[in-house]
């Protein structure tokens, strides 16, 4: 039985429909997916390096052979990768090449009402989470592993020529993994739920990707 570590993303939960059926999908196929909450130390209260310290544990805890991460859970994995853990990564609608919309958009006051997928309500996050988040860069430089980029063509939420040119950048440098690969899916929408097979199986083939060794 292999693991697979899941990060969910912004205003989702561990029982998200996306994690429920690659549970479902994934469990025939002897592969466990664990799936920890990244509403850390809450909702209301989030913090990107408090996220990134509880996948850190939990990769470390179930070593994973597979790191899952959609949206802004690819940022966390994306952190947590560059600690060196042996594992692939598949980023699903990655929040890369973001930066300043996280800010951009957001309605004057402190904190800020958004709907949470989770808990089916709206809920009130400090501001300060999305200027920080800002700031993060977790995408200079391409992984230590092997990496599968899944991207919506048709994605509301994540720009996705801003994931392409972050994707051609990589690319460039000569740095990415043996495996890694880009995949779009013409058509697709933020969410991708439509795809889950798809994405399951792309899980299944980061499983089998070298792991570490700098690509041709």
């Amino acid at each position: 039985m292999k693991n697979v570590l899941y990060l969910h993303g912004f205003a989702s939960s561990p029982q998200g429909r996306k994690v429920s059926a690659l549970r479902e999908i994934l469990a025939p196929r002897e592969m466990r997916v664990i799936a920890p909450d990244l509403n850390i130390p809450s909702f209301q209260r989030l913090d990107f390096k408090a996220m990134s310290r509880v996948a850190f544990w939990e990769a470390r805890k179930h070593l994973p052979a597979v790191v899952v991460g959609s949206s802004l859970g690819a940022l966390v994995a994306l952190d947590i990768a560059r600690l060196a853990l042996p594992a692939s990564l598949v980023l699903i609608a990655p929040a890369l090449g973001f930066g300043p919309r996280w800010i951009e958009k957001l309605p004057p006051g402190d904190p800020v009402p958004f709907f949470h997928h989770g808990q089916g309500k709206e809920i009130f996050v400090h501001r300060r989470f999305f200027e920080d988040m800002a700031r993060v860069d977790r995408e200079s430089a391409p992984p230590k592993t092997a990496t599968i980029v899944i991207m919506g063509s048709e994605d509301e939420s994540v720009p996705p020529e801003g994931v392409r040119q972050v994707w051609r950048q990589w690319e460039d440098s000569g740095r990415l993994v043996s495996g890694s690969r880009f995949v779009e899916v013409p058509g697709g929408d933020h969410g991708l739920i439509g795809h889950i097979e798809a994405i399951a199986d792309e899980i299944v083939a980061a499983a089998a990707l070298p792991r570490g060794m700098p690509g041709a």
